[in-house]
């Protein structure tokens, strides 16, 4: 190295800025109040790409489970409650999971009583805007023994 570190920061592209992947985006989360309901949420602001198109082998295969990830930690599971079955369908069970300090992974399983409500709630909420800063993804739990391979 027969350059100074100054003559290697002066022969350095300019404008280029690193980000520490581990660092928060710094994008401040507006989520409501704590006690906004989440149907109020996902309404209150559509997906900015429109709907996703349900890939066509779970469009084939009625499913009554889904799991929802990146939900707000403030959220509850009466409220993922009342948001499916109002606007999908009757429910057999919600469970939300929590950490070892009892704080909510922002994860749930949601299983419906109807085959097919699991579908539906899918391509209604897949990758939906929440508040305007948060986006839910879903995935679509299959019963391996019901369903051909």
């Amino acid at each position: 190295m027969d350059k100074s570190l100054d003559e290697i920061i002066a022969t350095r592209p300019k404008g280029i800025r690193r980000s520490n992947p581990r660092r928060n985006s710094g994008k401040a989360q507006v989520l409501g109040t704590p006690n906004t309901a989440p149907a109020t949420r996902a309404r209150a602001a559509p997906a900015a790409n429109g709907a996703k198109a349900v890939p066509a082998a779970t469009a084939q295969q009625p499913a009554d489970k889904i799991i929802v990830s990146n939900l707000p930690p403030d959220v509850n599971e009466l409220q993922v409650k009342e948001l499916f079955h109002t606007t999908v369908g009757p429910l057999k069970e919600v469970t939300l999971h929590y950490d070892s300090q009892g704080r909510s992974k922002g994860v749930a399983a949601v299983h419906f009583q109807r085959r097919g409500d699991g579908t539906k709630a899918y391509r209604q909420y897949n990758n939906r805007l929440i508040d305007g800063s948060q986006y839910w993804f879903l995935k679509l739990a299959l019963d391996p023994s019901s369903h051909p391979t």
